[in-house]
């Protein structure tokens, strides 16, 4: 599945919600936006295996760039945004990348980037100007909205953290069927072990560019959910989103507990929860006493994994 069996189905319906600004992006907009770059970057010479690297905060436009790559048989690289010009560079040269999408926010990294990275031949930036970046918007408007005959499923393209010496690209064999047929082994594990469905209300509080607030966001819009994604963790935001959106189903890492926990009382009472069904949490061990402690105030809707993004 992907968006397009959705906006066909559900076209109003939010894919994408900012918790904070409000700002929304509708299965039809992800669909038409996802296409109109898709094509854009066939028209620049990128076909099946090629690499989109992301440069980018929190923003709808990520998923766009997201669903752009996988409905074209390519992979999408995203890159930290904590990372030095150099580290960025060495990520975007390394993956082998024709094109680079950044946010206008991350404008002075960008501009850093840009003459360290000879192998990209496509360069947008959204959210603003960026020099030695095309505007995303304009290109978006004079892009295609034919819809091709074949969609190849792509994949991401992610790198470890690096620590026992340059981040390492983990790039796994292209699935074998169109984006819209069946086969994604996390959508199908998210749906049987946690319950996600077309009623999914996802909140993610996580950069986008870590593996799993990415793929977990990505398989919520896959499914029909929506994604309701923080611009940065903010441990009252979160209670305040949970309330606001009626949030079902959300992930965390030990560090969001410890801060949530630290609100006063009344903060924490303050918010009606009662939506909320399954908070997942990895990343890191969680200490068994926040864990005791986040049972205690959220019930017994704690899911603990482990993984890696190889």
């Amino acid at each position: 599945m992907y968006p397009g069996v959705h906006a066909a189905t559900h076209p109003d319906k939010p894919a994408l919600v900012m918790a904070g600004s409000g700002r929304s992006l509708t299965y039809r907009e992800l669909d038409e936006r996802s296409l109109r770059l898709a094509n854009l970057l066939r028209a620049a010479g990128l076909g099946r295996g090629d690499v989109v690297a992301l440069l980018s905060d929190n923003t709808p436009e990520a998923f766009e760039v997201y669903w752009a790559a996988l409905r074209s048989g390519m992979y999408l690289c995203a890159v930290n945004s904590h990372l030095q010009p150099a580290e960025v560079a060495y990520i975007v040269n390394d993956s082998g990348a024709s094109a680079l999408v950044v946010s206008a926010r991350l404008g002075e990294l960008a501009e850093a980037v840009t003459g360290e990275v000879p192998g990209v031949g496509l360069r947008l930036a959204h959210g603003g100007s960026v020099a030695g970046y095309d505007d995303y918007e304009q290109a978006l408007a004079t892009a295609s909205v034919e819809v091709p005959a074949s969609q190849p499923c792509g994949a991401d393209l992610l790198y470890s953290s690096g620590t026992t010496g340059r981040p390492k690209g983990i790039k796994p064999a292209l699935p074998d069927r169109e984006v819209h047929e069946p086969g994604n082994l996390l959508v199908e594990l998210l749906r049987g072990v946690f319950g996600f469905d077309e009623d999914t209300v996802y909140l993610s509080p996580a950069p986008v560019y870590h593996a799993a607030p990415l793929r977990y966001c990505a398989s919520v819009q896959a499914i029909g959910g929506t994604v309701v994604m923080m611009e940065k963790f903010d441990p009252e935001g979160a209670l305040r989103a949970i309330e606001r959106h009626r949030i079902t189903h959300s992930q965390w890492v030990p560090t969001m507990f410890v801060r949530m926990l630290k609100l006063d009382e009344e903060v924490r009472q303050r918010y009606d929860l009662s939506s909320h069904r399954v908070a997942v949490h990895a990343a890191a061990p969680c200490p068994v006493e926040v864990k005791r402690a986040m049972i205690e105030w959220w019930g017994p809707i704690l899911h603990e994994y482990y993984a890696a993004t190889e």
